[in-house]
């Protein structure tokens, strides 16, 4: 639902006033974890992982490969634990923020579940 909601008022606007790529990231009917991405126009995608804004041409390869596993020979997926995944996202961002201005100093990561909302902040670079 808040897929076609955010679309609606994205896509509705008339004359495109706000021209920006969202992802939406939650928890599906059926309990399973799932990401929707989407263009300026309103078309959308649901996908495994997506990256976007200024430096996603930096994470998208990064994440093709750690989440993906593309391009790797002999390849042995694993679960990933909720620390692997916070370290991995830290990361990533790190070295974003070394490549590209608009990335910021600062990535902020939030976890949901049933429990309620885990957001944790982590300093990208010092300079």
């Amino acid at each position: 639902k808040a897929v076609v909601s955010t679309q609606s008022g994205h896509y509705g606007r008339g004359f495109f006033p706000y021209w920006v790529y969202n992802m939406v990231a939650g928890i599906d009917n059926n309990g399973k974890g799932c990401v929707f991405s989407y263009d300026p126009v309103g078309s959308y995608e649901r996908e495994t992982y997506r990256a976007c804004g200024s430096a996603s041409a930096i994470i998208q390869p990064l994440l093709d490969n750690q989440l993906g596993y593309k391009n790797q020979s002999n390849a042995n997926p694993a679960p990933l634990t909720r620390d692997r995944v916070r370290t991995m996202v830290r990361d990533i961002f790190a070295a974003a923020s070394e490549r590209d201005i608009y990335t910021g100093d600062e990535v902020e990561i939030s976890v949901i579940d049933a429990n309620g909302i885990d957001t944790q902040r982590f300093p990208l670079r010092s300079d």
